[in-house]
């Protein structure tokens, strides 16, 4: 159930209405205290999974960078040495923990790991090319994630504010019932 109030959202992500009357809120909701808290704590929940998957994805993508950077470092370093008739002399990484060391003569190609066990061979440019498109995408992602993990940490903010609202809402109505309740048996 939504309340009659029009929220914004972000990529799929809803926002969350700030409630500045409780009771006008609870009216238009058609909720009682108890539902609208529960539902409210299971929006919360639900922004705090959202949350929990948006920053894996920018922790991979945060160590996607500097690997793609670095692969452009190669295929430009490979580039400034063709033609040179110099060797380079290069260690990687056979596997985790293990290196080789190679000797790379001249050559006009490169192979790219492009993900689900496929490599493939580009000549310097094309991979240049490739590498600074695919750096570019990361990092417009990047930013496109941050901006979703500020709005979904604002909305978050707000549901927490809603919950402590009403919440005190209720503590209020309870003592003012208590309190004329009290006043009522006194009076008899």
């Amino acid at each position: 159930t939504e309340s009659p109030k029009t929220t914004t959202e972000r990529r799929g992500i809803p926002g969350a209405q700030f409630v500045e009357d409780v009771e006008t809120y609870l009216t238009q909701t058609g909720f009682d205290v108890n539902s609208a808290l529960a539902f409210l704590q299971e929006r919360l929940q639900q922004y705090k999974l959202v949350e929990m998957k948006l920053l894996a994805q920018q922790r991979d993508l945060q160590a996607k960078i500097p690997d793609i950077e670095k692969c452009l470092d190669v295929v430009a370093t490979l580039e400034a040495k063709k033609g040179t008739g110099e060797a380079l002399i290069a260690d990687f990484e056979v596997s985790e923990g293990i290196y080789s060391r190679a000797c790379i003569e001249d050559n006009d190609s490169v192979c790219l790991w492009l993900g689900a066990n496929v490599m493939l061979e580009y000549s310097c440019e094309e991979a240049t090319l490739l590498l600074k498109k695919n750096l570019e995408n990361a990092k417009a992602s990047l930013e496109v994630l941050i901006a979703d993990l500020l709005f979904l940490r604002d909305q978050v903010t707000v549901t927490q504010v809603t919950i402590a609202r009403v919440y005190n809402w209720d503590v209020h109505q309870r003592r003012i019932r208590q309190i004329a309740a009290s006043s009522t048996s006194k009076d008899s």
